[in-house]
């Protein structure tokens, strides 16, 4: 039988976990309660007056064609991001898994960009993606494709898709190469005496073994999407042109902070936490089932 561990000092536990659980009561359930009250309420713009006017905000919100367009936008811009953030970093990982010489410092190469800010990001790639003097736009131009981000809402979206995935390959990258670390080599080998060739053995072996990570890393990169990728948008787009890069949490910022209707803005807050939260728990609950943990 295990004995019990027991810590010698009663309060130290305590006074070390205090410093996180200030951090979340400040940071996240005081907005959160804040937005919460504010969102069934009618301000002013500079808050001197209120009044409470119930689930009124909430109809509001959902009846406006153009909260319904960015919640159409967040949709295809956080299933596109997570996507190609997860393709790319797992198809890096297992290239530096078989990558002999230099792994190392291909490793640490692939991992800086996880260090650059979200804004500083958005801004490689406006200048990457430039009209006028953009490289990437030049070879889009060059093999005949009109390229004008600033006015084609479909190419403002690639845009911001390609920053706020290029921003995460990094993240992902790392939980993938960890997880190919901890698959035994023995599996992989055998197969290989059997005569299955390289893509037989990752479909058959290696992918279903990263299962857990995969899972992980969908549910952080989903809510990675919905609100980390602020910067970026802000950034590069700045929910334009014509509202096509205009994602829910943008739309929070810009109702809220731009045109001071600060109401729908928590309203808005409020619904895009019950959406994550309603997303996160699906895949908890649907997507969980098909992971097998070793």
């Amino acid at each position: 039988m295990t004995p019990r561990v027991v810590f010698p000092n009663k309060f130290l536990p305590y006074l070390l976990l205090a410093p996180q659980l200030a951090i979340t009561l400040v940071f996240f359930y005081w907005p959160a309660s804040q937005a919460l009250y504010q969102s069934v309420l009618k301000e002013d713009p500079f808050g001197l007056r209120s009044r409470f006017v119930g689930l009124d905000n909430f109809r509001r919100v959902l009846a406006d064609p153009n909260y319904l367009n960015s919640v159409e936008v967040t949709a295809i811009f956080s299933t596109a991001t997570a996507f190609f953030s997860m393709a790319i970093a797992l198809l890096l990982a297992v290239m530096a898994d078989k990558v002999i010489r230099g792994r190392g410092f291909y490793r640490t190469l692939m991992i800086w960009p996880y260090a650059v800010a979200p804004a500083i990001a958005g801004m490689l790639w406006i200048f990457l993606f430039n009209p006028s003097i953009g490289s990437l736009a030049y070879l889009l131009r060059w093999v005949g494709i009109s390229w004008d981000p600033l006015l084609n809402g479909p190419q403002a979206m690639v845009m911001v898709v390609s920053a706020a995935a290029w921003k995460q390959i990094s993240y992902n990258f790392l939980f993938f190469v960890a997880g190919l670390q901890a698959i035994p080599k023995s599996l992989i080998e055998a197969a290989a005496i059997d005569g299955a060739r390289p893509t037989k053995r990752f479909w058959t072996i290696v992918f279903p073994l990263l299962a857990p990570t995969t899972f992980f890393l969908l549910v952080i990169n989903t809510t990675y999407a919905f609100f980390d990728t602020f910067g970026i948008i802000h950034a590069v787009t700045g929910g334009g042109p014509g509202k096509a890069t205009e994602t829910l949490v943008f739309k929070v910022y810009s109702d809220g902070a731009l045109n001071q209707l600060l109401g729908d803005s928590a309203a808005q807050s409020v619904i895009l936490m019950i959406i994550v939260i309603a997303l996160t728990a699906v895949q908890f609950r649907y997507v969980e089932r098909k992971v097998h943990y070793g």
